[in-house]
């Protein structure tokens, strides 16, 4: 039998078979779908390749072009929405962030400046780049109309396999490993860390004595012993929350068998169903509104495109929980 030309076999049925995310319209797009020109957008994607302080693995600096990427091949339908993405709402990918600033404190405030347009008037998705950019998004949330300038209403969701609440790393206080305690110095009000797994005793002891700091370990929700009963007393918590909401997610909170390009992998964690539950309860909690988030931490590498694929689906989670509630909100 003579050894088929895949290339032919496909000319004869694909010629005008465009790949999603790859026509003209859409190359370069959040979930590679066709984009309006001209706003207002409900959701803007905004992709910030930041790396400046990577302790470990480097390469976060192509996490938003790879995760954007890798999105086109995200299916539209999400069951919690009455049709595929967009389902008649208006996306915008942003041009990616960059900064010529000779400092990485003018780098910081340059992030700042990038993302303050955006608050308030759609609902912000940041891709990173290293937990570094946090911060100065956090900064420029202080300006969100539902805040009014007042940081201590606003309750910080943390997945993360790190606490990120050391003072300084390195000998740097403004770094991806101290991107929760720069926040908290800002004024936010609550932290919920969920699946951390690596902490240092300086940082055990900061969240021990400080009451804005609700932490829940992995071994504690995830655990053959705990789990069921630990799980259970999560979602109670985060049912519970309100206020406004800003969800931080790390992608290496979930486990090191779902995302190997990552900057600081750490084994035990977050199963997919469980963090697509977790963040589904954080978005329809009764009495809380999430204004923004972002999935940082992404660093391509050899292993293949399993990181980059991944976190697409949880941004793509993200933003279908957000539209499911405004289509709720319009009775639709």
């Amino acid at each position: 039998m003579s050894k088929l030309d895949k290339s032919e076999l496909r000319s004869d049925y694909s010629e005008d078979i465009v790949r999603r995310g790859m026509a003209e319209t859409g190359e370069g797009k959040f979930l590679g779908l066709e984009e309006d020109e001209v706003g207002p957008w409900d959701v803007v994607i905004l992709p910030i390749p930041y790396e400046m302080t990577t302790s470990w693995m480097e390469g976060t600096e192509r996490g938003p072009a790879a995760c954007i990427e890798a999105s086109s091949q995200v299916e539209l339908y999400d069951p919690i929405l009455p049709s595929d993405l967009p389902c008649g709402l208006s996306f915008h990918t942003a041009d990616e962030w960059a900064s010529d600033a000779g400092t990485l404190k003018e780098q910081l405030e340059s992030i700042r400046e990038y993302v303050q347009p955006w608050i308030g008037e759609s609902f912000p998705l940041v891709l990173g780049g290293e937990h570094g950019i946090l911060p100065p998004i956090i900064e420029a949330l202080s300006r969100h109309p539902v805040l009014e300038g007042d940081l201590g209403d606003l309750t910080l969701v943390q997945i993360d396999a790190h606490a990120d609440l050391r003072d300084e790393l390195n000998g740097e206080r403004f770094s991806h490993g101290t991107a929760i305690r720069r926040a908290l110095d800002l004024g936010v009000g609550k932290v919920i860390q969920i699946g951390t797994r690596a902490i240092s005793r300086e940082e055990a002891a900061f969240s021990n004595g400080d009451p804005r700091v609700e932490t829940w370990f992995a071994r504690d929700f995830l655990g053959i012993c705990e789990g069921e009963a630990g799980w259970s007393r999560l979602i109670q918590s985060l049912d519970s929350i309100e206020g406004p909401v800003w969800i931080t997610f790390d992608v290496d909170g979930l486990d090191g068998s779902l995302v190997p390009s990552t900057g600081t992998p750490v084994p035990g964690g977050i199963a997919y169903w469980a963090a697509v539950e977790i963040v589904e309860r954080v978005f329809s909690a009764p009495k809380s509104v999430v204004i923004g988030a972002d999935v940082n931490e992404i660093a391509p590498g050899d292993e293949g495109p399993l990181t980059e694929f991944n976190a697409a689906l949880i941004a793509s989670k993200m933003v279908s929980c957000h539209i499911a509630l405004l289509l709720s909100e319009k009775g639709e």
